[in-house]
């Protein structure tokens, strides 16, 4: 598929909500992940490698920091894992390492002024909080789920459909905007209508790239497509 061709939306409905992922659509952080994987594996005598990246990517935080302890062979508890890889994107935040991506601001507040809108991201709580406080962002979001407080991180649907719970709508009734292709796969396993963006360091898949509604080039072109989804004739005679 092409930079911006669309297939069929998954809802035949007006759209009622946006659930935006947080790494690689809103902020630019994961080669940073990959930058924590890699210095904790090498903490502990593994060597990191592009594969564990690719198999690591989408997990909620438990489902990560269990693969890096079993990989390195370290007899640590996941969660004391989990808190020194977070730790570490923490200060690489605090450091101004953890930057909004050109246009994310922008598109956030635009389409919360239309619609509520959502978080769904694999990252750890803490941190999806720290990075919307700092940039300014909390406020515009009516609810944020990280994977780790579902049963089961990306691919599988659950923080969409939890996400979307929150709002109080199902998944067709919401747009799912994704990077990479364990986040765009699980955004349309939740029945969401997926904008994506794809991650020029870790492109998606062909196979999840074709599960996408639209598939764009900048998030300006993310905002300008959500804001005309959500001004579906259908929303707007409701609205009269």
């Amino acid at each position: 598929m092409t930079v911006s061709e669309v297939t069929e939306p998954r809802s035949t409905g007006p759209l009622r909500a946006v659930v935006f992922d947080m790494d690689g659509v809103l902020v630019e952080s994961e080669h940073l992940w990959e930058r924590m994987w890699s210095r904790y594996a090498a903490r502990h005598g593994h060597e990191w490698s592009a594969e564990d990246t690719s198999t690591v990517q989408g997990m909620s935080s438990p489902e990560w920091s269990a693969y890096l302890g079993r990989v390195c062979g370290t007899p640590e508890p996941a969660s004391e894992t989990e808190r020194a890889v977070v730790d570490d994107m923490i200060a690489a935040l605090d450091d101004g390492e953890i930057e909004l991506l050109d246009g994310a601001r922008e598109m956030v507040t635009e389409v919360s002024s239309v619609v509520p809108i959502a978080l769904a991201s694999s990252a750890a709580r803490p941190l999806i909080d720290a990075v919307l406080k700092r940039h300014g962002l909390a406020e515009h979001f009516t609810a944020t789920v990280s994977s780790a407080e579902v049963p089961r991180g990306k691919p599988s649907p659950d923080v969409y459909t939890e996400a979307a719970r929150r709002l109080g709508f199902t998944g067709a009734d919401c747009a799912g905007v994704e990077d990479s292709s364990n986040g765009i796969r699980a955004a349309h396993a939740a029945g969401m209508s997926v904008v994506a963006i794809p991650n020029a360091g870790y492109p998606p898949k062909p196979d999840a790239i074709a599960s996408a509604s639209v598939v764009a080039d900048s998030l300006d072109h993310v905002r300008k497509t959500l804001l005309s989804m959500l001004s579906d004739p259908v929303t707007e005679s409701e609205g009269a």
